[in-house]
């Protein structure tokens, strides 16, 4: 659904902006990007003329890029989608809430009823214990003993499915962010989870599955997942399978080492354990050329503070260049959520999704840590330019 027309009907330009469209290697230098409705109109190196009523923001040398995608995140309230949208992220590709509220936060995107980001909605988690998840549905109850059997898991993909979600979440092994938990051991097994990508399949929904270990990483990837979120313990053979069947990489390196600062011992421990162990199957899966993409695994609460740009910076140390990291979070990012035709470059006729940072992020790619201007679907949605104030200018504000 488009954005409400008054939106809509002003054209806006961003003018003087290094732009990093995504896809090809080069800057191109000093460009105007023009933005009508939702889309993006044109990309120009020569001067332009300025579209009658445009809003006109004046980058000032800054660099333009296609708009964050966070491909594994919880977010399940309004305010840690704008937390996320003012962290340079226009889409996210839910890893399961607690209810529907990603299903929800989607339609309130789409219909503009909020600036974004965009979500691909996972609703529940398809694990064994549902816990209050049964709640969120009363043909759930049946499940509250447990999800394990192939009836008991096709009842859950099937009530995901028809509210609506876009992705199926479920896991190969346990958690890594419970202290009485190893997140090694597998969980559920190829047949169990080939009955879940094969029930997600009925309505072309695909799969990620939750897997440090690699055993359970492993059975995903034979079962047929299109995505392997974590991976901390993968092994070369599991790579090469990786490698083989097509299957992405979401591995969440910046979660993984907050660990080493929560207030549990047992976790504090962990986070320096698993961080060198992750780093090391990023390395290798890079080295194969398995596609990798960015994701933080976190609900985007105040409290937390890992954020797309910090792993694009994880992404480098692990041996990826600036513009390979900055495609993990952009073209690459897009084609595993299946919607590269919409957003995820700076082209003409894509969605305006379009971040503005200070410096160049192929010197340092941590400038994306430091967000000047977010476009979602060809809205301002964060705006912190000018920083000069004029005589009778009005305060700067960040949502103009």
């Amino acid at each position: 659904m488009a954005a409400p027309a008054t939106a809509a009907a002003r054209p806006l330009v961003i003018r003087h902006a290094n732009v990093i469209d995504g896809v090809a290697d080069t800057v191109l230098r000093d460009a105007t990007v023009i933005v009508r409705g939702r889309r993006i109109e044109r990309i120009a190196r020569d001067t332009v003329d300025v579209p009658t009523g445009a809003q006109v923001i004046d980058a000032a040398g800054g660099y333009l890029l296609p708009g964050l995608i966070d491909a594994h995140a919880h977010i399940e309230t309004l305010a840690g989608a704008r937390r996320a949208l003012e962290s340079g992220v226009t889409t996210v590709r839910s890893a399961s809430v607690s209810g529907y509220q990603d299903v929800a936060l989607r339609e309130l995107a789409r219909s503009g009823a909020i600036d974004g980001p965009d979500v691909l909605a996972a609703g529940l988690f398809v694990t064994p214990d549902l816990a209050d998840g049964v709640l969120a549905d009363p043909r759930l109850a049946p499940l509250a003993g447990g999800v394990t059997t192939p009836e008991q898991l096709r009842l859950l993909v099937r009530v995901n499915l028809d509210h609506g979600v876009d992705v199926i979440k479920t896991r190969g092994t346990a958690r890594a962010g419970l202290p009485n938990t190893d997140p090694r051991p597998q969980v559920y097994t190829e047949a169990q989870l080939r009955v879940i990508v094969e029930e997600a399949a009925t309505r072309g929904v695909p799969v990620m599955a939750h897997a440090h270990g690699d055993e359970g990483a492993r059975a995903a990837v034979l079962a047929g997942v299109r995505s392997v979120e974590h991976g901390t313990y993968l092994s070369d053979s599991t790579l090469r399978l990786m490698k083989a069947r097509g299957t992405f990489f979401v591995p969440t390196i910046s979660t993984m080492a907050a660990l080493s600062t929560d207030a549990n011992a047992v976790l504090r421990l962990r986070g320096p354990h698993m961080v060198p162990r992750l780093t090391s199957a990023v390395r290798r899966a890079h080295a194969l050329g398995i596609p990798i993409v960015t994701g933080t695994d976190n609900d985007y609460a105040p409290n937390r503070t890992e954020r797309v740009a910090e792993e694009v910076g994880r992404l480098v140390d692990a041996g990826l260049t600036p513009m390979e990291a900055i495609r993990a979070a952009t073209t690459v990012a897009a084609r595993l959520l299946r919607v590269d035709d919409r957003t995820g470059a700076v082209r003409a006729g894509l969605e305006a999704d379009l971040i503005v940072v200070p410096d160049d992020p192929l010197a340092d790619v941590r400038t994306l840590q430091d967000v000047l201007v977010v476009v979602s679907n060809g809205r301002v949605a964060f705006n912190r330019l000018p920083f000069e104030r004029t005589p009778g200018s009005a305060t700067p504000r960040a949502t103009p």
